[in-house]
């Protein structure tokens, strides 16, 4: 990856000054981004890796950062992808790979969990299939102390999806969803109501999992797949649901909120806007978001032809996302309002955001991000997703 050029500077200008506001962003305080640094392909990272690198985690563990990523001939499913397991003792020096993982078909979703000592990697097995999303289960692998990684193993039911990971109130949690292998589907048939569901689970030793809420595995039901949250002070909780396979809500995301005491009853609200790959962190006494912006139709993914039917809608909405560049955005989440605020763009472009963020001691992140090549063209996010996508990482202070 080269240095940044002119389009690329203008990047980072407008995301040190807020960024160019999406047509319904109120003002909101300046925040600044660091250099842009190259990590995959890049000077400390000498592993051969293919074009794409399209998924990605990063952990601290054991006074070392641990990465975690995705590489394949491109960001659709292929039988060449690889999961690659990479440390280095600072993060900004030499990349050292650890394991590399080839299952003869897709392999998704990477999240690193560091606990009690323990290092543990979650995945989603897929099939091969460019032109379709096929969960096949999901492995894990535990670290030991020597480097050495354990072989896959099953984990979860087959049909889930592990999305975040992390560690809340001296507990794992992980949210996931079951059902993805419908969003897709061209012939899933006319209006019938979509049945993905999101699930909040915990764990003790990182390979039991149960749910959050006891007898309740699933706290939310629909067209949503994607999906973070956050635990609030008050005990209660925020989510960023992405509802990219639409119900009665609409298509886009949903905002929802669960009250401390009655974590199993969530109020949502639609958002036409589709904050992919979410990533929902707090800071500050706030709470962020980092997720995927379209350039297109004003930002919106819902665009309201409910003169359509449900499959109809939901083809021609993806359709319509697919021919538009991309940018990864930070977004700040109001939780009693159900509201998300644009706040400004990171250095992105064509496809990109798949954001996970190191916290540093001044307040400010290490956020580790892909994105298509930042000089030259910027792609359309299905011409971004054939093409060359690179992993980079910058430093982020939020507005106070």
């Amino acid at each position: 990856m080269t240095a940044p050029g002119a389009r690329s500077a203008a990047l980072l200008l407008a995301a040190c000054t807020g960024g160019a506001a999406a047509p319904d962003a109120p003002a909101i305080p300046a925040f600044s981004v660091g250099d842009v640094i190259p990590v995959v392909p890049g000077p400390g990272f000498a592993h051969p890796t293919q074009p794409a690198h399209n998924n990605l985690d990063v952990v601290e563990h054991d006074g070392a950062v641990f990465l975690a990523l995705r590489t394949a001939p491109t960001h659709f499913a292929s039988a060449d992808t690889r999961l690659v397991i990479a440390r280095s003792d600072d993060g900004e020096g030499t990349w050292s790979v650890e394991a590399e993982v080839h299952l003869g078909t897709d392999l998704r979703e990477p999240r690193l969990l560091s606990w009690q000592g323990r290092l543990f990697l979650y995945f989603a097995v897929l099939g091969d299939n460019p032109a379709d999303f096929e969960p096949q289960g999901s492995r894990v692998m535990v670290r030991a102390a020597d480097g050495t990684w354990s072989a896959p193993e099953d984990i979860f039911d087959r049909d889930f999806v592990p999305w975040r990971v992390r560690v809340v109130g001296g507990r794992p949690t992980l949210t996931g969803y079951t059902g993805g292998g419908t969003i897709y589907d061209a012939d899933t048939g006319g209006d019938a109501e979509p049945d993905l569901e999101i699930q909040w689970l915990e764990s003790d030793d990182g390979l039991d999992w149960r749910p959050v809420v006891p007898g309740q595995p699933t706290i939310l039901r629909g067209g949503g797949s994607e999906t973070d949250l956050a635990v609030l002070p008050d005990g209660g909780a925020v989510a960023v649901v992405r509802n990219e396979d639409g119900d009665a809500d609409g298509w886009g995301s949903k905002i929802c909120r669960a009250d401390a005491g009655a974590l199993g009853a969530w109020r949502c609200a639609a958002d036409p806007r589709k904050f992919d790959s979410p990533l929902v962190f707090q800071s500050g006494g706030r709470v962020w978001l980092i997720g995927r912006r379209t350039l297109g139709n004003e930002g919106a993914y819902d665009l309201g032809l409910r003169s359509l039917s449900h499959q109809e809608q939901t083809l021609r909405y993806q359709i319509e996302y697919w021919n538009d560049p991309k940018r990864c955005s930070l977004w700040e989440v109001h939780p009693d309002a159900l509201r998300v605020d644009f706040v400004g763009d990171l250095p992105s472009a064509g496809d990109t955001c798949f954001a996970s963020a190191l916290p540093r001691e001044d307040g400010s992140f290490m956020v580790y991000n892909y994105t298509s090549p930042l000089d030259g063209r910027d792609p359309s996010w299905l011409d971004g997703q054939l093409g060359p996508t690179h992993i980079v990482r910058h430093r982020v202070t939020l507005p106070r």
